[in-house]
């Protein structure tokens, strides 16, 4: 079956990645009236998440941002799609870097773990290993789909990167830095871990979540830099990408130091232009819920 769905769809998706602009962007108006008018998907979440970040705001202004985020939402998943036959000239005109040196500088010194969170267009981060000399590493979960997982990680192989697991990255990092490579590593790194996994609280958009520790365990064990990826929508389809250094070396940071440094700065990124964070994910769901697990 799962065979089956790729076969249907791959088809589908390789003819919509080949349309001219303003009808592919034509469909994505299109799925969006779709998606947020009749399908609802998620709109109680968003709306809710919103107003839980944004209390003082008003309900027009939550309702409007909930929509604007809906129109972002499906022009992320269309790009994904024109991922399949967008050549690297063509990413570097749509997503482009502001201070490419910082980073090249950084590299000469140590590897990179660049982090980032789920806002603008994450998926085309990736495209920042046609960039540079290094090797770039982007740590991933499998999709369920084996036909599906495959086709992304070829996706990322177009541009220079080397999809590895959460498991495969400790010792991709290790047998790198034993043969001398430098190489980015970038990682999401905002999800909401199971209540079973919360090690670690901060607040986060001023609400106190369980947070993912890995990336500040990666970067302390093995002494990595740890750079934030800032990345900006500027208009359809257009982006531009900053690099801010979060430390020179991991193992000079206290513990606890690179999570909230993170944190701080994804919510800076997130409070100046809120329509472009992925709103659809439950990522205060165990709020107020610290104290009963201890």
């Amino acid at each position: 079956m799962q065979l089956l769905i790729f076969i249907v769809l791959y088809p589908q998706l390789w003819i919509i990645s080949l349309l001219p602009r303003p009808i592919f962007y034509f469909l994505s108006d299109m799925f969006f009236v779709k998606l947020y008018y009749f399908i609802g998907y998620r709109k109680k979440v968003v709306y809710e998440n919103l107003k839980l970040c944004f209390p003082k705001a008003t309900d027009a202004w939550i309702k409007q941002t909930r929509k604007a985020f809906y129109r972002h939402l499906c022009d992320l998943f269309m790009e994904m799609i024109l991922t399949m036959n967008l050549s690297k000239s063509g990413v570097k005109r749509r997503y482009q870097l502001q201070n490419l040196e910082d980073l090249q500088n950084i590299l000469k010194d140590k590897s990179v773990l660049l982090v980032c969170s789920h806002y603008a267009n994450w998926e085309w981060n990736v495209s920042i290993n046609n960039y540079i000399e290094e090797a770039g590493y982007a740590v991933y979960q499998k999709i369920g789909n084996p036909y599906f997982d495959r086709w992304i990680k070829r996706l990322r192989n177009r541009w220079n990167t080397t999809p590895i697991t959460q498991a495969e990255t400790i010792k991709t990092v290790i047998e790198n830095e034993k043969n001398g490579l430098r190489a980015v590593y970038g990682m999401v790194a905002d999800q909401s871990p199971p209540m079973s996994k919360a090690k670690d609280w901060a607040p986060f958009m001023n609400i106190e979540v369980p947070v993912y520790t890995g990336a500040e365990t990666l970067a302390r064990k093995l002494d990595l830099a740890v750079v934030f990826l800032k990345v900006s929508k500027v208009k359809r389809g257009v982006f531009h990408a900053r690099f801010i250094p979060i430390t020179s070396g991991g193992k000079q940071t206290q513990v606890g130091e690179i999570t909230r440094s993170f944190l701080d700065l994804a919510e800076q990124q997130i409070r100046e232009q809120p329509a472009h964070y992925l709103w659809t994910h439950k990522r205060w769901k165990h709020r107020g819920k610290k104290l009963n697990k201890e």
